[in-house]
């Protein structure tokens, strides 16, 4: 198209009658030529950024993947019927069952006949609760042999608000561990008897292969950095969850504080000679491995505003809370922040959020924090 547009200009200006007009529109043509091709190494560049993006959550994706397969106590995660979607090596090996065989089967099959009922109203009253709950109750191996066990599940909503999955952790017990199991509700392994660690909004945090983060206040962007030396968005630790170099196979790992932040650190010795400490931390790991699932998946949609509206939907379910016009996002992300999540430039970013804004999606509020009105 360059060369055509080249040569009807040579030969315009080479016509015995000559125009103003035929090089003036040949000029704005060859004009417009160029901004096109500027738009084309723009999109050439996101999608290498995107490529980039996606390895780089695959990996992650696969560290904590492995995390749950080799946990140390028997895991599952069911839908909201109680039919076995995933389960780790543990829980085929405590149930006495090759792995692939639990998959599609429903967890009441073993349990033992005479608690079924029992655990069926356990399961129709869970939707009922936003916490994490516990049942004592007997299972059954198979080849017959019973034991005694504590079921500690977590329920997971879908953006209606209703049940979507179930995350259980099973355990054998006696008699003498059951208020022990009580001790770990209370999140006890991270309270006031250690050290807490603040850091100011900005502050990058310092990582030790050798401990895991524990946030007990504020919010922590986790990043990396690509083969252009721009920055990644690979996830967000809020209160209640971990991080830490140690959990993430990435050579370029970086923990910055997005808010005044408290932390606790937790050693590797005592993960591995403390088993409760082990059963307190699985679930929290598992919800990093989701978070990093979601951030996966807003990477696989092409088009730039849909994984901004699939990131303000994951925001909105991990730092939303509830006011009077929507939900209102905690904590004020950047635009670079943004278009670093959502593999595109923060020029873009601006304007789709301007775009959002003016739909009446979206407001700010005094502080200039984000307000969600209808990004379900």
């Amino acid at each position: 198209m360059d060369k055509r547009i080249a040569n009807l200009y040579e030969n315009a200006i080479a016509m015995p009658v000559k125009s103003n007009a035929v090089p003036q529109f040949l000029m704005e043509l060859g004009h417009a030529s160029q901004t096109v091709h500027h738009a084309i190494e723009e999109l050439y560049q996101q999608n290498e950024q995107l490529e980039q993006t996606q390895e780089i959550l695959e990996a992650e994706y696969q560290r904590y993947e492995e995390l749950f397969e080799e946990a140390p106590d028997a895991y599952l995660v069911t839908d909201a019927q109680g039919k076995i979607q995933l389960a780790n090596r543990k829980a085929a090996k405590l149930l006495n069952i090759e792995k692939h065989f639990l998959l599609g089967k429903p967890i009441i099959n073993f349990i033992a006949l005479e608690e079924r009922q029992c655990f069926r109203n356990f399961l129709s009253q869970l939707s009922q609760h936003g916490r994490s709950q516990e049942l004592a109750i007997g299972l059954q191996r198979r080849g017959g042999e019973f034991f005694d066990a504590a079921l500690t599940v977590a329920v997971t909503y879908d953006n209606q608000g209703k049940p979507q999955s179930l995350r259980w952790l099973l355990r054998g017990i006696t008699e003498s561990r059951r208020a022990e199991l009580v001790q770990i509700q209370k999140d006890s392994y991270f309270g006031d008897s250690r050290q807490v660690h603040k850091y100011s909004k900005g502050e990058i945090i310092p990582l030790n292969p050798q401990t895991i983060w524990y946030v007990r206040q504020g919010l922590v962007k986790l990043s990396t950095l690509c083969e252009t030396s721009e920055e990644v968005l690979v996830g967000l630790a809020a209160q209640g969850m971990v991080f830490g170099s140690y959990m993430t196979s990435l050579h370029a790992y970086q923990a910055t504080a997005l808010s005044e932040v408290e932390l606790v650190s937790i050693h590797l010795s005592e993960i591995t000679t403390s088993p409760l400490l082990s059963h307190a931390l699985l679930p929290k790991i598992n919800q990093r491995l989701r978070q990093t699932e979601s951030f996966l998946a807003i990477t696989g949609f092409r088009r730039v505003q849909d994984r901004l509206y699939y990131f303000l939907r994951l925001l909105k379910q991990e730092i939303g809370e509830t006011v009077a016009q929507g939900t209102r996002l905690s904590i004020r992300l950047t635009h670079e922040d943004f278009a670093s999540a959502c593999c595109t430039t923060r020029v873009t970013i601006t304007r789709l959020l301007c775009k959002l804004k003016q739909q009446g999606k979206i407001c700010l509020d005094a502080k200039k924090h984000i307000i969600l009105r209808e990004i379900d």
